[in-house]
C-alpha cells in the first residue's frame, strides 16, 4: 500500500489475497476496512468459475453495485432473472434477495458496497 498526504491511498489488486465469502464467491478486497481507512464504501473483485453461483442472499444495510468485467452470466434479483455481460452495471438495493450464476462462462466483476461489505450483513433464507 502506497501512502500519500491524507486521505489518498492507492491499493494494487495484485497485492490482495483472494478469499471465499459467505455467499460462495471468491473475492479480493481492493479497498475496504481491512486494508485502508475506509468509512463509507468498499470495492472488491469477485470471481465465479463456469457453472458456479453465489448463494441467494441479501444485505440489510449495504447497497451494492456490480460491474461486469469478464464473462456472461445470469443475475437474479427477487424473482426476476436477467442476462448480464461485460460493461453492465447492476444496482442491488439493500434488502433485495439476489444471486449470480456464471451460466455461460466464468465471471469476473467489481462489487462496490455502501456501507462497506461485512460478513455480518449477509443473510440467507433459513
Amino acid at each position: 500500500m502506497r501512502k500519500f498526504p491524507a486521505p489518498m491511498i492507492i491499493q494494487n489488486i495484485a497485492a490482495q489475497e483472494p478469499f471465499t465469502t459467505k455467499d460462495s464467491s471468491t473475492i479480493r478486497s481492493i479497498l475496504d476496512r481491512t486494508n485502508a481507512p475506509v468509512q463509507n464504501q468498499s470495492l472488491a473483485e469477485a470471481c465465479l468459475p463456469l457453472g458456479a453461483s453465489t448463494q441467494r442472499h441479501f444485505h440489510k444495510l449495504s447497497e451494492e453495485f456490480y460491474f461486469i468485467l469478464e464473462g456472461s452470466s445470469e443475475m437474479t434479483m427477487e424473482s426476476e432473472t436477467y442476462p448480464v455481460v461485460p460493461g453492465d452495471a447492476i444496482l442491488i438495493p439493500a434488502g433485495a434477495w439476489h444471486t449470480t450464476r456464471a451460466s455461460v462462462s466464468a465471471l469476473r466483476f467489481l462489487c462496490c458496497c455502501a456501507p462497506p461489505d461485512a460478513h455480518e450483513d449477509t443473510y440467507f433464507k433459513a
